[in-house]
This record gives C-alpha cells, structure tokens and sequence, in this order.
C-alpha cells in the first residue's frame, strides 16, 4: 500500500476545492463587497456578502466570490464563503487565512499569498459594509472587470497587498 505524502493530500484535496468550487460568481444583490488585488502576481478576488438579521446581530447568509488568478485562490476562497455562513460580522473578521485553509492543509510558501488575498478581500467587504451603515446605497457594476474601469467605483475597495508571512 502506497503513503501518501503531505504534498499529495494536500494536491489532491486543492484539486477537489477547484474542480468543484462552491459560490463562485458575483452576487448581485451582495449588501457588502471587497476587492483585493496582488500587484506581484497579478490575482485578484472579489468577495460578496448578504446579511440577515439574526436575534439583533446582521448574520452572514450568503457568500460567494469572483477570483482572476491562481487556482490556490480559487480553493481557498470556496472553502471561505463555506465557512462564513452563519458568522456575525464580528465572527467574520476573526477568520484568518490559516483558518480558511484548514480543510486542504498549510499552504506552501509560494501560495501563502492566495489565503492573505482571500482574507483581504473578506475584511474589505465587512469595511464596506461598517461603512454602508451610514450610505445604504450598494450599487454595483456587473462584473468585477467593469467596476475596476469605472471612473468612480460605486462599492467596494480595491487594495494592493504585499507578500508578506501576516497580513
């Protein structure tokens, strides 16, 4: 019988998150969204959230995401929006990249920079929307490549971050 190494498990189980990923596509009706963008590699990730009201708390009810790079960020970000249903806005901010990994194991140093993308474009959003208490007027483009080309972004927040070990 043939060992597995850590590497192909965590290949294997990265191949299953992109081969079947869960809530990719924008959210029309999102109340809050987040966008970040990695200048070194090019990739960028645009989360959605739609909130309830759940016992006086706004509740994340639904979560998706649009991703243009790599398939790492893909994975993580599907097991993200999994993971946020549920969560207050408060809960939500507590999750880290290290977190939303967890399903598919430590990311090699070379991808650790897909889980800080998909975080920050998670606490992006829930800035939008501390910030859509005062304007409740969401309006967005259709796509994530339209709202980038826009002279005046209507949602959202477009942040460049570095490669680093912490966010």
């Amino acid at each position: 019988m043939e060992m597995k190494s850590e590497n192909d498990t965590f290949e294997a189980k990265l191949q299953e998150s992109i081969a079947n990923p869960k809530n990719m596509g924008e959210m029309k009706d999102a109340d809050a969204i987040g966008t970040v963008g990695n200048a070194d590699c090019g990739d960028m990730v645009r989360m959605f959230l739609k909130f309830d009201e759940d016992k006086g708390q706004k509740v994340i009810n639904k979560a998706s995401f649009q991703s243009f790079g790599c398939q790492t960020a893909i994975a993580v970000a599907s097991m993200a929006t999994e993971m946020l249903k549920g969560k207050t806005i408060e809960e939500a901010k507590e999750i880290s990249a290290d977190e939303m990994t967890h399903e598919i194991g430590s990311l090699p140093p070379m991808k650790i920079h897909c889980g800080q993308m998909v975080e920050g474009a998670l606490k992006s959003a829930l800035e939008t929307e501390d910030t859509q208490k005062t304007n409740n007027d969401l309006k967005d483009q259709s796509t994530l490549a339209q709202s980038l080309i826009q002279q005046k972004p209507t949602s959202g927040k477009i942040k460049v971050i570095p490669i680093s070990d912490n966010i």
